[in-house]
């Protein structure tokens, strides 16, 4: 049903990357919709911009130009103010997948332990490679003579404490311990990962223009 309005203004702030478990996807599952009319509100949040199809991708591009046509065309002679994302990535999700009470099989356990286990020697490696490098040891050494006036076996109060606060200042740094979080600031991992997100939504952006596999909305 088209309605027909004047002088009336709908805000829509369109999110970056979106995931669904429904086939119909409408346009207030991918965007906020704000309008003082609340008519033509509740008729544009629930323009439906895509339909995920069991033969279909998976993940599409939906242009943000082309919802605002389809609003336009809903309700002629309203304004739109994007204010969002000038495009949006529409994953499928699974519900299965996204259970929180799924239980997780002994192969996914055994990957988790050997990420781990990467990450943990590797980690360990790096450090060592870097103190070798620098020759770590001869200035500790070195300061132990300084200040004690003997010679250094390798494993005094300085070797100990610099692993302990060099502990401490990865703690520090990681923003926690354990599962717990130190401050309420984003860790530099989950900023990095922000950063890596967004690069990718970007990627996929470009990729979908380049092969015009931007979807139409229906």
């Amino acid at each position: 049903m088209v309605i027909f309005v004047a002088n009336v203004v709908l805000y829509l702030m369109a999110k970056q990357n979106v995931a669904l478990a429904k086939a119909d996807v409408e346009l207030s599952d991918v965007a906020s919709v704000y309008c003082e009319d609340e008519t033509v509100s509740a008729k544009a949040g629930a323009l439906k911009v895509h339909r995920f199809r069991h033969d279909g991708e998976p993940r599409v591009v939906i242009s943000v130009l082309k919802i605002i046509e389809q609003i336009t065309k809903l309700c002629p002679g309203i304004r739109v103010e994007s204010i969002g994302e000038t495009d949006i990535i529409i994953q499928k999700a699974s519900l299965e997948h996204d259970k929180p009470e799924q239980k997780y099989s002994p192969w996914a356990y055994i990957k988790i332990a050997i990420v781990a286990l990467i990450c943990f020697f590797g980690s360990a490696f790096t450090i060592m490679a870097f103190h070798n490098d620098v020759g770590l040891a001869d200035v500790l050494s070195r300061i132990y003579e300084l200040v004690m006036g003997g010679e250094s076996d390798g494993y005094t109060a300085i070797e100990i404490s610099y692993s302990i606060g060099l502990a401490l200042g990865i703690i520090v740094f990681y923003n926690h311990v354990g599962g717990r979080r130190l401050t309420s600031d984003p860790t530099p991992l989950e900023v990095e990962m922000r950063n890596y997100e967004r690069d990718v939504n970007q990627a996929i952006v470009e990729m979908a223009d380049r092969q015009k596999l931007e979807e139409d909305v229906e």
